[in-house]
C-alpha cells in the first residue's frame, strides 16, 4: 500500500460522500468527478508541472485552473481545464489535477484537493 498515514475523517469522508453507492471503477470515478466539480471553486492558479518522456526536464507553467474536464474525459484520471495566465483564452489545455500544485485558493477547494491528493497517496484506484 502507501506509507501515507492513514486519516480517518478523510477516509470517512471518502466513503460516505465521494463514492457512497459505487458499485464498479466507472461509479468511483464519477463520485469523485462530481465530488471536485461541487467543492472546487473556479477558477484558481496553480503551478503545472507537466512530465516529459523519459530523460526530459518536467515543464513548469503558472496556469489558471478554469473548470473540470468532461465526465468522459475523467473516467481514468480526475483532469481539468487550464489555459495559462495571460494567455488566450483559445490556449486551453487538459491537465491532470495530480500534475497542479495549488498557488492560492479558498477552504473548501484545498480540503477537496486534499482529499484527491490523500486518495492518489495511499494508492487508491478507481
Amino acid at each position: 500500500m502507501s506509507d501515507m498515514e492513514l486519516d480517518e475523517v478523510r477516509e470517512n469522508r471518502i466513503k460516505n460522500e465521494i463514492i457512497v453507492d459505487a458499485m464498479d471503477k466507472e461509479d468511483r470515478a464519477m463520485g469523485w468527478y462530481y465530488y471536485l466539480d461541487e467543492c472546487l471553486n473556479f477558477p484558481f492558479n496553480a503551478k503545472w508541472t507537466k512530465k516529459g518522456r523519459k530523460g526530459t526536464t518536467p515543464k513548469e507553467k503558472v496556469v489558471e485552473v478554469l473548470g473540470m474536464a468532461t465526465e468522459e474525459e475523467c473516467l481514468r484520471d480526475m483532469v481539468v481545464e487550464v489555459v495559462e495566465v495571460d494567455g488566450s483564452d483559445e490556449d486551453v489545455f487538459t491537465a491532470k489535477l495530480s500534475e497542479l500544485q495549488v498557488l492560492e485558493t479558498d477552504e473548501e477547494t484545498m480540503e477537496a484537493l486534499a482529499d484527491w491528493y490523500y486518495w492518489l497517496g495511499r494508492g487508491y484506484k478507481f
